[in-house]
């Protein structure tokens, strides 16, 4: 976490865009095994990986992202091209993998995903695994936001289930006029209730802070065990809450901030 943080943190200082470090330190974390998105993807039910992520631009509202992906290395790079090289927002399955063949993104093997973690929580048909969703969220010196969010989904899924992750407005939403906001936890809940997008109405609407905004999300308006949000907003303020048993999160700012938190601390 602090590599990761480090990484966002030298791209930011150095003058860099808010979107180049939402997607390089998701980048980084799909690399690592220890959490599931990209190398530790979880296993679906028929024994394979589908991969998601997504990437918004605050000063645009310009977005893309991928969902059910098999053979790309890093996702939310897939998805960043999906955002800047095509009319799209969304591509999927086989029409994503070949998006990224076209594309000529770093291709693996399914084995590349493998790993002993994530094939014990299959074989013990867990709905839920102790590693997580990974996101991020941004301010740059210019101003302008930006959210990215990647994910395996749950252990034993459906083949072909799309969670929240590259749901633009449920997952992952940025807008300058407000905030950055990146969602882990039970999907569904997420898409049902359109929950980042529902942090930035809070702000925008009705002038809600928004560490207030994601506490009334967590505790009214998603059950207790559901998952978490991080989010920054326009001004750099920044939150990050659960209402799990714990969530992995590092956070900094230009004043010299520089935390990282394991777990399960408050």
């Amino acid at each position: 976490m602090k590599a990761a943080l480090t990484i966002g943190t030298d791209i930011l200082k150095g003058g860099g865009k808010s979107l180049d470090a939402v997607e390089a330190v998701v980048r980084f974390l799909e690399d690592d095994a220890q959490f599931n998105a990209g190398r530790g993807a979880v296993f679906n039910a028929v024994g394979g990986h589908e991969l998601d992520a997504s990437i918004m631009d605050g000063k645009t509202l310009a977005c893309g992202a991928v969902a059910g992906v098999s053979t790309t290395k890093n996702p939310i790079g897939l998805a960043r091209l999906v955002m800047t090289d095509t009319r799209h927002v969304l591509l999927s399955g086989p029409g994503a993998d070949q998006f990224a063949k076209e594309k000529k993104v770093t291709l693996v093997t399914q084995d590349y995903f493998h790993t002993h973690s994530a094939r014990k929580a299959w074989q013990d048909s867990r709905a839920k695994h102790s590693k997580g969703t990974v996101g991020c969220v941004a301010l740059d010196s210019q101003g302008n936001l930006a959210a990215a969010t990647s994910t395996g989904g749950l252990s034993n899924k459906q083949f072909g289930r799309v969670g929240d992750s590259p749901i633009i407005g449920a997952g992952t939403y940025a807008d300058n006029a407000t905030c950055a906001v990146s969602c882990t936890g039970v999907g569904k809940d997420y898409i049902h209730r359109a929950i980042a997008n529902d942090m930035a109405a809070q702000m925008r609407y009705a002038q809600i802070p928004i560490e207030e905004a994601a506490n009334e999300i967590l505790t009214q308006r998603l059950k207790k065990g559901t998952g978490g949000i991080i989010a920054v907003d326009k001004d750099g303020k920044i939150t990050m809450q659960f209402n799990t048993g714990g969530m992995a999160r590092a956070a900094a700012d230009s004043k010299g901030r520089f935390d990282v938190l394991w777990i399960d601390e408050k």
